[in-house]
């Protein structure tokens, strides 16, 4: 039997070697000149583009291909000779000639003589069981003319048996699957497998980012053992994730077809290759079969400061709404990217004072050596009044799209040194979580730097007694996402200190369902239920959202359902709201909720008409096929009236990838004294106090403080002027992606996509006690902008596509509490106003010339206002209370 198997195994392998004479690749034959025709061209369009349409150029050729040696001992092992000749290259599209930037133009005049001469240089290729082993050349040779006779030796590299290999050619070494049948082979290069010298980065926010697909198929005939014709057509597409119509495409052809064969030269006697290669010519080397790195050379490019002093007026304040400043905050990281750090240090020591925050933006963001030596350089961390360059270096660090060891190695060395601002303090702390997070998720949890910063967080609320240090280093915990954290927070989510419960529990929410333990779930439902200690209202809301979100068991279900009732009066409220919020949106809980609602016991007319004002609501922003947002609106009133609680997300989410991309609270506590109230169960000595804190793109930042203590609080009161307190202002950058894609023609292109928004981000608390009437707001204002551009770049030609998007908005959220008389009246207003959505598409090429070809299109299509839907009961509210103020 086993023999039989072995025997099965064999027929297809030896049918195929004997069908082609046991031949593993294409063999030339002795004293034959094998004459071809070569053609590549390079197309860039828009993901639907049509050729006509496209930018791009042809070279075309011919190609000779003569044998000089061959291993006596082995048919398989030969040197080929290969010269270029006749170049020509042209326009791809058909355009007029006024349009046509290579019309008139001669190869020698776009090549140069000295480039001409190397291209037309004859190569010599070491092909091994149809496999190139080696690729010899004059050294001296400009690394483009060596790819471009890359992409030639490329398509004689071929494999006449089926199956799949990993081998090497100028796209890099990557996994290739041969398909042979009827004197034909498909060869099929698995794009995303190869590996280059040179490689980009991308964002680590999914949802932000940019995917792509990309194909390479090439398709050999033969004739008499050798390669009759070979097509080839390899296509990258790239688009934005959540919105994939800003995209750009990449079509690369290769053409080989043979013409004529001629007599020609008899083989080389010979003991090898590398010797027979000596023979020929001493100038020639072996340089590898892989791309060389071409260096880019910009001619008369701007410097850094000439390029700043064009765009400051855009980094002013004013500026900071509309789409102008997120494009010139791209533009600008550009030019830092290629800068020195004297040149950088040139740019922040003359920005205006009122620029110099987002100037500092760019240039961390920027994320080179250079960038954040010149930061580390120019702040001062000792001194106090730098706090604002301070604080907004930091987020831009916490904001990084792609974070190295050094950038957290650098907030590590601050945090040991002298820091005049225990805010900026707290902040170096609470950002360094956030670079944990990133760097382990890209496998980096290992590094010296990452295990040291682990532990100091690890270890932070154990080794203090300082309120606010415990809360630092939990806030750090939360943007660290360690699972080694979780023991920690279980702990602390029971501590008697109102804040670390909140942190804690909310930090949990975070976490992945399948690290929701056992015992972590016993200690969340220990706190909701009160079963060791009376807690704050807003920390048992917050367990209620840990254990609702947690993929809970019908008996926790059960028992959160069987509390209603039971619970203050505000809280009841809260929590009739939240199970009718997450039945409405059909969130993840809501399977199990219906199957305990089908209790009466549970489920019945007196848990569920509570009066009160808190409630939980969760509504779509937007819908579409490429990406969808959520917002959810939180509140918990005290049983007073005044507010104790407001949590306002906003969620993104694409392609299965989720994107906690804002979460504005606010929370007040101990204010009953100003209305003669009496406190609620487990508030009675909490200290008056109110504050703010947001989360951004999944990054926890420093939470800021209203007032903290009665006397803070009576000054404010008097003093309020009902002016927003500043959150999070500056420039942000969001989406970026650059890749080098290395096509096999030996062309290159690179794409670079980046997304820029300038955000402002405010909130505000008012409360007036002769109309017994408060009122707290989040404003948000922000301009966003989206380019993707994606060239192809060679010494005689430049050819590419820009497509862009941007969009100028803004997000209140105002709540309105009449608290004369109970229940209160509450008011929620969450609405934006119209806004221009703006897309771009340009197109180019040009010649070192000068000449250039540009096609510019767009279109601006107005989004109009919405304010967007809560519950009914809230609509109802809100026409009371417009109508009392009337």
């Amino acid at each position: 039997m086993l023999a039989v198997f072995v025997l099965l195994l064999c027929i297809p392998s030896s049918f195929s070697a004997s069908t082609r004479g046991a031949a593993a690749g294409p063999r030339l034959n002795n004293n034959r000149l094998y004459k071809f025709s070569y053609t590549t061209e390079v197309l860039v369009d828009k993901a639907k583009g049509s050729k006509d349409g496209s930018v791009g150029y042809r070279i075309s050729s011919n190609v000779d291909v003569n044998l000089l040696w061959r291993d006596p001992s082995s048919k398989d092992d030969q040197l080929i000779q290969l010269a270029i000749s006749k170049v020509n290259i042209e326009n791809v599209a058909l355009r007029s000639a006024k349009k046509n930037i290579f019309q008139g133009a001669t190869t020698q005049s776009l090549l140069g003589n000295k480039k001409l001469a190397d291209i037309t240089r004859p190569f010599i290729v070491h092909l091994k069981n149809g496999k190139v082993s080696g690729f010899y050349c004059y050294k001296a040779e400009p690394a483009t003319i060596k790819n471009l006779k890359r992409g030639v030796a490329s398509l004689f590299q071929v494999q006449f048996r089926s199956g799949k290999v990993i081998e090497n050619d100028v796209s890099g070494r990557c996994t290739v699957e041969y398909k042979s049948s009827q004197g034909k082979v498909t060869r099929t290069k698995a794009m995303e497998t190869c590996k280059t010298a040179e490689s980009g980065f991308s964002t680590y926010i999914q949802v932000l980012g940019v995917s792509g697909v990309s194909s390479s198929v090439t398709v050999f005939t033969f004739d008499d053992g050798f390669i009759k014709s070979a097509v080839s057509e390899e296509t990258h597409l790239l688009a934005v994730n959540a919105r994939r119509s800003t995209a750009a495409k990449v079509v690369s052809r290769q053409t080989l077809t043979l013409v004529t064969i001629e007599a020609g030269t008899f083989e080389a006697a010979g003991k090898n290759a590398a010797s027979v290669v000596r023979s020929l010519d001493e100038k020639y080397f072996a340089v590898g079969v892989t791309a060389q790195k071409v260096k880019s050379q910009c001619k008369g490019c701007q410097s850094l400061f000439e390029h700043w002093k064009e765009v400051k007026k855009q980094f002013e304040p004013d500026s900071l709404s509309k789409a102008i400043a997120p494009r010139s905050f791209l533009a600008l990281i550009q030019s830092i990217r290629k800068a020195s750090k004297a040149e950088i240090l040139q740019v922040l020591k003359t920005a205006s004072k009122t620029a110099l925050p987002q100037v500092v933006d760019a240039v961390t963001s920027s994320q080179t050596p250079a960038s954040l030596d010149a930061m580390l350089q120019f702040l001062n961390f000792a001194n106090p009044k730098d706090f604002v360059l301070q604080e907004r270096f930091l987020y831009a660090c916490g904001f990084a799209s792609h974070p190295n060891e050094r950038m957290l190695q650098a907030l590590l060395n601050i945090s040991k040194g002298k820091i005049g601002s225990n805010d900026i303090k707290e902040s170096v702390v609470i950002i360094m979580g956030a670079l944990v997070h990133k760097l382990c998720q890209k496998g980096g949890c290992d590094l010296p730097t990452v295990i040291e910063v682990k532990k100091m967080i690890l270890e932070g609320p154990d080794s203090t007694k300082v309120e606010s240090d415990v809360q630092m280093y939990l806030l750090a915990l939360k943007n660290s996402l360690l699972p080694e954290a979780i023991p920690l927070f279980t702990k602390y989510a029971e501590a008697e200190v109102g804040s670390y419960c909140t942190i804690s529990l909310t930090a949990l929410q975070r976490y992945n369902t399948d690290l929701m333990t056992d015992e972590v779930k016993r200690t969340v439902n220990r706190v909701y239920h009160q079963n060791h200690r009376v807690y704050e209202k807003n920390v048992r809301a917050a367990a209620a959202d840990v254990i609702l979100s947690s993929d809970p068991s019908y008996m926790e279900v059960k028992n959160i359902l069987l509390s209603i009732g039971n619970l203050p009066k505000e809280l009841n409220k809260y929590m009739v709201s939240k199970v009718k919020d997450i039945l409405h949106f059909e969130l993840p809980a809501s399977k199990i909720l219906r199957q305990a609602l089908t209790d009466m016991i549970s489920h019945n007319y007196d848990r569920f008409s509570k009066v009160g004002s808190s409630s939980a609501y969760s509504g779509f922003m937007t819908r579409t096929s490429d990406a969808t947002t959520t917002y959810s609106l939180d509140i918990l009133y005290s049983g007073s009236g005044v507010l104790r609680r407001s949590i306002m997300n906003i969620y993104g989410a694409s392609n299965g990838a989720l994107l906690h991309g804002l979460q504005v609270a606010i929370e007040a506590q101990g204010m009953e004294s100003l209305i003669a109230a009496e406190p609620d169960e487990g508030e009675e000595d909490l200290e008056s106090f109110a504050g703010m804190s947001a989360l951004l793109f999944d990054v926890q930042l420093r939470p800021v403080t209203f007032f903290k203590g009665y006397s803070d609080l009576m000054s404010k009161m008097f003093s309020m002027s009902g002016e927003p307190m500043n959150v999070v202002k500056g420039l942000i950058l969001l989406t970026d992606h650059s890749q080098v894609i290395q096509l096999q023609s030996g062309l290159k292109a690179i794409a670079e996509f980046q997304g820029g928004l300038a955000i402002d981000i405010s909130g505000g608390m008012e409360v007036s006690l002769w109309y017994r009437e408060s009122k707290t707001s989040v404003n948000n204002r922000g301009a966003m902008v989206v380019t993707g551009n994606v060239t192809v770049d060679m010494d005689f030609a430049r050819t590419g596509m820009e497509v862009s998007f941007e969009m100028e908005a803004s997000l209140d959220f105002i709540t309105t509490v009449q608290f004369s008389e109970y229940p209160f009246l509450v008011c929620m207003q969450m609405d934006t106003i119209a806004f221009p959505f703006r897309e771009y598409l340009t197109k180019y090429e040009s010649l070192p010339s000068g000449k250039n070809y540009v096609s510019r299109r767009g279109r601006t299509q107005m989004v109009p206002g919405s304010e967007f839907p809560l519950h009914q009961e809230n609509s109802n509210m809100c026409k009371r209370v417009f109508d009392s103020d009337a």
